[in-house]
């Protein structure tokens, strides 16, 4: 289904790739990048795509359930955190794929309402509509 963007921005990454920099057009962010040694790389300070993954997907699937609260005519509790786990490894057909966990804390919230919103703000997080083809995405909700 096609998507008519709303925002775009732009990266470019440099040198070696997982071993480089990269950067955002606007100039707002400008990182290195270090292969961890799991990856046969040095390790040490620096980021990588699979971090870069999880920022963005716990940030926005945070987002995108303030969202489905509104469809759903509740809230998301103050306090309320999402943590994503990204993974990567090969694949069985070849190549490599990721991995991807999330773990949902709404505080007080009645495990039947926490587990309705995280459903719903699945089909809303553009980061679970990219993936949900090809990663099966383990959440935890806990209240």
């Amino acid at each position: 289904m096609p998507v008519e963007a709303k925002y775009k921005t732009k990266a470019t990454a440099t040198g070696g790739g997982r071993d480089g920099r990269t950067s955002l057009e606007d100039g707002t962010l400008d990182l290195q990048l270090v292969v961890p040694k799991e990856l046969g790389g040095p390790g040490g300070d620096g980021a990588n795509p699979e971090k870069l993954f999880a920022l963005g997907y716990s940030a926005c699937f945070l987002g995108a359930m303030r969202v489905a609260a509104g469809q759903l005519k509740t809230k998301v509790p103050d306090g309320s955190t999402v943590t994503a786990e990204v993974g990567i490894g090969p694949r069985s057909e070849g190549g490599f794929g990721i991995t991807a966990a999330l773990d949902v804390y709404l505080p007080g919230m009645a495990e039947d309402e926490a587990k309705q919103l995280v459903e719903t703000t699945h089909g809303i997080c553009p980061y679970s509509n990219a993936i949900k083809a090809s990663v099966d995405v383990k959440t935890t909700t806990r209240g």
